[in-house]
C-alpha cells in the first residue's frame, strides 16, 4: 500500500534546528532544506536517454503535487556518464539522496556502505514492500539488507522474425530446446540468403547465465565466485564460434558495422536474445514483424529465467531518509505513474501499476510475455561486487573470438583470469 503524507503535522525539534541543519546539508552535499517552510528538497539521479527524463519530470510533478513538503531536484545522463559523474560523487560525499540503480551494483555499492539499508524506513511505515509482481519485493535484498527497490522488472527473450521461422515450418514454443533452436536457425542460414538465422550472443552473460541455471549452475555463485569452469566456458563458446563460422550466426564484422542496430533489428538476423523490453527499440528500428518467444530449455522445461530490474537506490549518507522512502514508495505504488512512465523502464514493478496502465502495440507483446512465463520464474542470485567488470570483459573476450583475433582457449584463460581478479576471488 503507497504511504500518504500530503498533510503533515510540526517537525518538532527538526523544525527548529533547520537553520543548523541546513549548512550540515550543504558540507554533506546530500538533499536540503528549508528553514522557514519546513520544505526538505531531495536529489533525484538516473540514466537514459531524453525521452525517460521527460517521463520521470511528469511522475515528479504527480509525487511533489502528492507531497507538497518535498521538492525534488533531478539530474541524468547517459550510461557511462552517469555511473562515471555517481563514482566521482560518492568519492566526495556528494552522491545523490536517491538515484536509479540496478541488481548489478547492489553488492559493489552496498559493500562500500554507499546504499541505504531502507528495512528501517518499511518498518516505520515510510515504504511498503507489499504488492509487488513475480518476487520483486526480494530483488533488492543482499545479504539481509534492502538495498535498492524495483521500478521496472524483464526477463530474457527470443526476440525473433516469425515470417522466417514460419517459412521453414518452426513455430517456437514453451518447453522447445537448444536443440530444435540450432536447427530451426540452420534452415533458416540455408534458405535465406543474406538472413542468418540468429546474432551471435556467445558474449551475453545474462544468456550464458540462464544456460547454466539449466544445467544446475550460474554465472556467479552465491559466495562471490564464477559457478563454472573453464571447460564448461570452452564449450560454450567453442560453439558459437562453430555456428558462425558455419554460417548460421551473423558475423561479427557485419554486426559492428550496422552499430547501434541490432543485427534483428537491421534485418541481418531472424532471431537474437535480449531482455523482453528490448522489443521496443528494435521494433521502432525496422519494418520487419518481430515477436517474442520463450528461451530454449535443456530438458524441455527448465528455462533458469529470472526477473532483474532497475531500481530507485537511497544514499547512505542523505539526510532525508525519510522523505527518500517516501518518493521511492510513490514512484513503485502510485497508479498514476505506472500510466506515466508505461514500460520505460520495464515492465511495471506493483500489481497496482501493472493494472492501471493499458499496453498497446509492442508494450502489449512484453505483458502477455511477462505473463506466460510467470511460472518458471526463479529467484535471481545477487551479482557479488566486481559482476560489471566481468560482464564487459565476458563480451569482449568473445568479440575477439568471433572476430578470429584470438583462440577459444586463449579466451577462455583470459577471461577466467581478468574475471577473478575483478571478484577478488
Amino acid at each position: 500500500m503507497s504511504v500518504r503524507r500530503s498533510v503533515r503535522g510540526p517537525r518538532g525539534l527538526r523544525a527548529a534546528g533547520a537553520a543548523v541543519a541546513a549548512l550540515a546539508l550543504l558540507a554533506a552535499g546530500c538533499g536540503g532544506g528549508d528553514p522557514d517552510g519546513g520544505t526538505v528538497t531531495i536529489r533525484y539521479s538516473w540514466w537514459g536517454a531524453q525521452d525517460r527524463a521527460e517521463l520521470i519530470r511528469k511522475t515528479i510533478a504527480l509525487f511533489e503535487k502528492d507531497h507538497p513538503h518535498i521538492k525534488v531536484k533531478t539530474d541524468f545522463a547517459e550510461y557511462a556518464d552517469f555511473w562515471s559523474k555517481f563514482n566521482t560523487q560518492a568519492a566526495g560525499g556528494n552522491a545523490p539522496d536517491v538515484f536509479q540503480n540496478s541488481v548489478a551494483f547492489l553488492r559493489k555499492y552496498g559493500e562500500k556502505n554507499l546504499l541505504l539499508d531502507l528495512n528501517a524506513q518499511v518498518e516505520a511505515g515510510n515504504l511498503g514492500m507489499d504488492d509487488f509482481r513475480a518476487g520483486l519485493d526480494k530483488a533488492g535484498e543482499v545479504d539481509g539488507r534492502l538495498l535498492g527497490v524495483p521500478v521496472g522488472g524483464n526477463t530474457f527473450a527470443l526476440v525473433y522474425n516469425p515470417e522466417a521461422f514460419e517459412r521453414v515450418g518452426v513455430t517456437p514454443a514453451a518447453g522447445w530446446t537448444w536443440d530444435e533452436f540450432d536447427a530451426a536457425v540452420h534452415k533458416i542460414s540455408a534458405a535465406e540468403g543474406d538472413l542468418y538465422g540468429a546474432s551471435d550472443n556467445g558474449g551475453v552473460m545474462y544468456l550464458y547465465d540462464l544456460y547454466l541455471r539449466q544445467n544446475g549452475k550460474a554465472f556467479f555463485t552465491a559466495d562471490k565466485k564464477l559457478g563454472f569452469t573453464e571447460a564448461d566456458l570452452r564449450q560454450w563458446w567453442g560453439a558459437h564460434y562453430a555456428d558462425n563460422k558455419a554460417g548460421d550466426l551473423v558475423p561479427a564484422k557485419k554486426s559492428e558495422q550496422i552499430k547501434p542496430k541490432s543485427s534483428v533489428s537491421g534485418d541481418l538476423s531472424a532471431a537474437e536474445f535480449t531482455w523482453d523490453n528490448f522489443i521496443v527499440r528494435y521494433a521502432a528500428e525496422t519494418d520487419t514483424e518481430l515477436a517474442l518467444a520463450p528461451v530454449p530449455t535443456t530438458d524441455g522445461t527448465r528455462t533458469g529465467q529470472y526477473i532483474s530490474s532497475l531500481m530507485l537506490s537511497g544514499s547512505a549518507r542523505t539526510q532525508h531518509p525519510e522523505e527518500v522512502a517516501e518518493f521511492i514508495d510513490f514512484m513503485v505504488h502510485d497508479p498514476e505513474v505506472g500510466k506515466t512512465m508505461g514500460y520505460n523502464r520495464g515492465v511495471l514493478p506493483t500489481n497496482a501499476q501493472f493494472d492501471a496502465y493499458e499496453p498497446t502495440g509492442v508494450d502489449a507483446q512484453i505483458a502477455a510475455y511477462e505473463k506466460s512465463v510467470t511460472g518458471v520464474i526463479e529467484p535471481i542470485t545477487p551479482h557479488p561486487a566486481g559482476a560489471d567488470v566481468a560482464e564487459a570483459a565476458f563480451l569482449r573476450i568473445y568479440a575477439e573470438v568471433a572476430l578470429g583475433k584470438t583462440s577459444v582457449d586463449d579466451a577462455v584463460t583470459q577471461f577466467f583470469s581478468e574475471a577473478k581478479t575483478a571478484l577478488g576471488s
